[in-house]
């Protein structure tokens, strides 16, 4: 089975408690406004099967303490997400965080045929007029469900508003040499980035990334 892939890296710190691995797919139908990861709702172009998905992480396991699998959106592609998470079930007893912008209620069923595979979810679409207070959530509507006993020892505490450590980014390099950040920033943490670059003589684009708000 292939998947349609935006990107893999470990360590991501930002995303969930320790060094955990974070998978994003690509492609998203939901799009919301103000999104910061506009560059994950398209097709894409690099295509991967599971099993190479899975050969490439596979030394990332020993060392990681959880999973993290965003997007785009990935239950946009279900039938690979849940054979991605029975293969990361058959190699690891790492908790598994994934994000959606999907709301509870429409990931009733998928939840139903991945049970015991997702140990935390956060759902529910970002918008953007709304406040953002609290940890691992881009806006406050969006739900924290702890689905599993082991979601519920690893990421139980994260149902909380935001304290300073949490206020943080992954920055990375990827083989191309291309800097993206991980995370959940603060609203116009990019733009005061931007701005500070800018003073220093640098330049940072900021149309296309892989930090999410959700």
């Amino acid at each position: 089975m292939d998947l349609s892939l935006s990107r893999m890296h470990f360590p991501v710190t930002t995303l969930g408690p320790g060094r955990r691995i974070g998978i994003w797919f690509q492609g998203c139908s939901i799009r919301c406004p103000g999104c910061i990861s506009a560059d994950t709702w398209g097709p894409g172009h690099r295509r991967l099967s599971l099993e190479q998905l899975l050969e490439q992480i596979t030394p990332w396991l020993l060392e990681a303490e959880g999973i993290t699998i965003s997007g785009g959106e990935p239950f946009d592609q279900f039938d690979a997400l849940r054979s991605l998470l029975e293969g990361l079930r058959r190699l690891s007893e790492l908790d598994i965080l994934v994000y959606s912008g999907y709301s509870l209620e429409q990931l009733d069923e998928p939840l139903f045929q991945t049970k015991g595979l997702i140990d935390a979810l956060i759902s529910d679409p970002y918008i953007e007029a709304l406040s953002q207070t609290m940890a691992l959530r881009g806006s406050d509507n969006q739900r924290l469900s702890l689905l599993t006993p082991l979601g519920r020892a690893r990421l139980g505490h994260y149902e909380r508003l935001l304290e300073p450590t949490d206020k943080a980014l992954d920055l990375m390099f990827d083989e191309s040499g291309s800097v993206w950040m991980a995370g959940i920033p603060r609203r116009d943490d990019l733009l005061r980035l931007r701005d500070l670059l800018h003073e220093q003589g640098h330049h940072l684009q900021i149309s296309a990334h892989a930090s999410r708000r959700r």
